[in-house]
């Protein structure tokens, strides 16, 4: 993912080779200023001493303003890249993504772990290359000023490594528990918001601040496991590197006495070790974060690589007709053993309205979630216009069907946006006819801004049965020519059910409709009804046939619509 950025990585890289290079310098001047500046005459000019001081400092200012500005081009530009990725997956994963991952775990992903991941990049990789250059650079000066103490105080390294290691395993562990209690806590949060009307109607306030306060304390004792763990590395290194500067300090003084080293030979080897802390004391640091940005990146490229829906298929090479098959369907939903669907076998003729009925549980909405490929079929086959559907690409068979549901879902747009959602080119004149077909004219005219009037979260400022018609306008403006309902008229009032009704019987003219519906005015009009009852097709028929049977549909008849037939 990094390789198309590689000159701009190159130009952070010089930037960061630069910075290290002035660290030993310094040192190098120091030797040179005690040595020679204060021992009588100076060997030296001396407007080259605030001359170098100073190009150093406007070296290491360019170098260190250059490696900070392409790691920030190069690291946003990637967190874009990766959020858009885990989006384009996000749109792409199978119906059952959801029933495993919570929406508050896709959530966190998105915005919070892969920003773990950027911080890694940017300060993580921009300080390992940068401090371990520079340690390379002030020990290759310390073994050229003095090779006896800089290998006793490498000695000690090892200890440090050690330390790192050992803390770094338990880091590890503790930020993976802890995005995963980040991630219950944005689930709660997601929820709470979601679920106000439920919350201020039943009660829930105490509950659900309970259930806030357990995982936010949860977290925090995650956060204070980590702080406490990360807190202990650095002085641990900073005791360890302290025990080698004593031991150095003691050899050099000694060395000194002996006449095998200068005052400024001595103080640039000590200012030099002094130097070496401060990278050690950030490579000792990096631990924590780049422990959080590899759970984080497991998290991250798990969503990622999650498997998506099939992209096998041909297009259709126009509009469909409309006829379906099923042939022996049987479906099951993954962890569970009864099947929801079991040897499923109708034939749906183009233009035909087929209702289905039930029992809940009975298998209705699993049946017509299957049309659209939502769940793959578990065995038999479902055939539009005579072709398998697994061989028909998913954008074209979905192209060829719209879809009205009890749960309506819409989007914080505008009207005219909702209505033509998914045409690239929303035409003005097809907007305003189908507003007018789900007879949303006098909404219309009362809104602000009109069609371009914006309807909040998920149509938050619309009434329940301004919803749905918005809902029906958008499946009228699709003109696709199978049609699915699902409890299209639930919210509706009876004056607005009449009305709305009226535009889906002249939505329905000829094309292949199937409705599941409770509402007798539906069921009546139906050419068949297919009475479905454990999985299992038990009934075929019109409305009247079938009540003259006396049968499972009769007994619905008379359990659920017996009421709208009292006079």
């Amino acid at each position: 993912m990094l390789r198309p950025y590689r000159k701009r990585l190159g130009l952070a890289f010089l930037g960061m080779m630069l910075t290290a290079a002035t660290e030993p310098s310094l040192a190098a001047m120091m030797k040179a200023l005690l040595d020679n500046g204060f021992s009588g005459k100076p060997s030296f000019q001396l407007w080259m001493v605030p001359a170098g001081i100073i190009g150093i400092f406007v070296l290491r200012g360019i170098s260190t303003f250059t490696t900070t500005y392409m790691m920030t081009w190069v690291s946003t530009r990637l967190l874009n890249h990766l959020r858009q990725l885990m989006f384009n997956r996000m749109l792409n994963v199978p119906l059952d993504f959801y029933a495993k991952n919570s929406v508050g775990r896709v959530i966190n992903a998105m915005m919070f772990e892969v920003q773990q991941i950027i911080d890694m990049i940017k300060n993580v990789l921009t300080s390992l290359i940068r401090d371990t250059l520079t340690v390379a650079g002030l020990l290759g000066y310390l073994l050229y000023t003095n090779w006896r103490l800089t290998l006793i105080a490498l000695v000690l390294l090892p200890l440090i490594a050690f330390v790192v290691r050992l803390t770094g395993k338990r880091l590890r562990k503790l930020t993976q528990e802890y995005l995963t209690v980040n991630a219950e806590l944005t689930q709660v949060i997601e929820e709470t918001t979601r679920a106000q009307q439920v919350i201020k109607i039943f009660g829930g306030h105490q509950y659900e601040g309970e259930r806030f306060d357990a995982r936010a304390t949860k977290l925090r004792r995650y956060s204070m496991r980590m702080a406490s763990t990360f807190a202990a590395t650095v002085p641990i290194t900073q005791i360890i590197a302290s025990c080698a500067l004593a031991i150095v300090i003691m050899i050099a003084l000694i060395q000194s006495g002996q006449g095998q080293s200068t005052v400024g030979g001595f103080v640039s080897f000590v200012t030099a070790m002094l130097m070496l802390l401060t990278p050690l004391k950030r490579l000792a640091e990096l631990n924590g974060p780049l422990q959080r940005g590899l759970s984080a990146a497991e998290s991250v490229f798990d969503l990622i690589d999650a498997p998506s829906e099939r992209s096998t298929g041909k297009a259709l090479p126009g509009r469909a007709s409309g006829k379906l098959d099923f042939i022996d369907v049987g479906f099951s939903y993954p962890g569970q053993n009864q099947p929801a669907l079991s040897g499923i076998n109708l034939t749906v003729m183009p233009g035909e309205t087929i209702a289905f009925v039930g029992m809940s549980g009975g298998g209705k909405s699993t049946l017509v979630n299957l049309v659209p490929d939502f769940h793959p079929v578990g065995s038999g086959e479902i055939r539009l216009d005579g072709i398998p559907i697994e061989q028909i690409a998913l954008a074209s068979l979905r192209a060829q069907i719209a879809m009205v549901s009890q749960n309506v879902v819409l989007f914080d747009d505008s009207v005219a946006a909702n209505i033509a959602y998914g045409d690239a080119a929303p035409h003005r004149g097809r907007i305003e006819a189908a507003a007018k077909a789900a007879y949303l004219d006098d909404v219309i005219a009362g809104l602000p801004q009109g069609l371009e009037t914006f309807i909040g979260d998920n149509g938050s400022r619309l009434s329940g049965g301004q919803r749905q018609r918005l809902a029906i306008a958008r499946a009228i403006y699709k003109d696709a020519p199978i049609l699915i309902l699902d409890e299209a008229t639930s919210a509706l009032d009876s004056e607005s059910e009449r009305a709305v009704q009226s535009a889906l019987d002249h939505l329905m003219q000829g094309r292949t409709t199937l409705v599941i519906a409770h509402r007798l005015s539906t069921i009546e009009r139906a050419d068949r009804i297919v009475v479905l009852d454990n999985g299992h097709i038990v009934e075929v028929g019109a409305h009247q046939d079938l009540l003259k049977k006396n049968g499972v549909y009769a007994n619905l008849y008379h359990l659920q619509f017996a009421k709208e037939t009292i006079p």
